[in-house]
């Protein structure tokens, strides 16, 4: 998958090179133009050196050198014509490359500003999209978590609903309690020898209070032993 930031950056380094050609080509008709004028400078200094000869050698009659002298002076100016033309056209790429440059390097500016912005919104944009996914895969993984509780609750309700029917079933006498040490014979022969001991006990308490039958069988065998006498 391609990456925007990158390609925004490739973009803003080809803005940066032509904007640097623009600066060279300012750089170098400014060049030119000076050497022009450096050019039409000794021009000028010819010419007047020139003016001076023509008038010495007409003041010496010598009207020959004063003409050849002027002959020379009307090539240089011609000379310096052409250079002016020059440096006017020079003057008028250089304006127009000045104002190119400006505009160039405004425009990459704002270029540079939003790339900035967009490669931030990206980054940002793919940070929380990495978030979506991490929260995305831990929801689904508590979805899960949250179907084996509820399982396992469903599960437990059942094993209690199990519990309490069985208990209800061994208190109604419909199912024995396996658990138990003794089976239902011990129980019973546990309960006769309990009446055993109440049936000797309540004896004991009667034989005691002159109600049992050792007592009133001593109470007749004195009875008879009365009557004998």
């Amino acid at each position: 998958m391609e990456d925007p930031r990158e390609t925004l950056d490739y973009s803003y380094e080809r803005q940066l090179e032509l904007l640097q050609n623009v600066k060279r080509g300012v750089a170098e008709v400014t060049s030119s133009k000076k050497r022009l004028e450096l050019q039409r400078v000794k021009l000028v200094q010819n010419i007047d050196k020139l003016e001076g000869q023509a008038r010495d050698a007409v003041a010496a009659g010598r009207e020959d050198l004063a003409r050849l002298a002027l002959e020379r002076k009307a090539a240089l100016a011609q000379q310096i014509e052409g250079i002016d033309r020059e440096i006017a056209d020079l003057e008028k790429q250089q304006e127009k490359l000045i104002a190119s440059e400006k505009r160039l390097s405004t425009k990459v500016e704002i270029f540079r500003t939003r790339k900035e912005s967009i490669k931030a919104q990206y980054s940002a944009a793919e940070a929380q999209v990495k978030i979506n996914e991490s929260v995305t895969g831990i929801g689904e993984e508590m979805a899960d978590v949250g179907l084996a509780l509820e399982r396992a609750e469903n599960k437990t309700e059942e094993m209690k609903a199990r519990a309490e029917a069985i208990d209800e079933l061994m208190e109604a006498g419909t199912l024995e309690d396996l658990t138990g040490s003794r089976d239902e014979i011990d129980r019973e022969l546990s309960k006769i020898s309990a009446q055993s001991n109440v049936e000797s006990e309540l004896a004991r308490l009667k034989a005691e209070s002159g109600k049992g039958p050792e007592k009133a069988k001593t109470v007749e065998e004195g009875t008879e032993e009365r009557k004998g006498v």
